[in-house]
């Protein structure tokens, strides 16, 4: 069970963009996540008539390892770290710090 999924609420740990909060966006692999507006970069791109897509420099959100995120726990309004627990046949995650449940957006 991954402890960081897409549409959570995470805040970046390490790197340039220290601080700053974001939502998953897609999962890359099991390491990788992309978070919209964190790790962006600049690409320049050919135009590609057959795609419709005009050339030039676009700005693009790079993935970001997952060890260098946490999940953004509301009620402290800090990071925070994730735990499982079960119940019967159901895993849910929760936050270490609280214990409540965490609420998929």
């Amino acid at each position: 069970m991954n402890k960081i999924r897409k549409g959570d609420q995470v805040i970046v740990l390490a790197g340039r963009d220290k601080g700053k909060r974001g939502t998953v966006v897609l999962r890359k692999d099991d390491d990788h996540v992309v978070v919209e507006g964190i790790n962006l970069v600049k690409k320049h791109t050919k135009p590609n008539p057959l795609k419709g897509t005009t050339g030039g420099i676009v700005e693009k959100a790079m993935p970001i390892h997952q060890s260098n995120v946490a999940i953004y726990n509301p009620s402290t309004g800090k990071a925070d770290r994730v735990g499982i627990k079960v119940d019967g046949d159901t895993r849910k995650r929760v936050f270490k710090s609280s214990g409540e449940e965490i609420k998929v957006a």
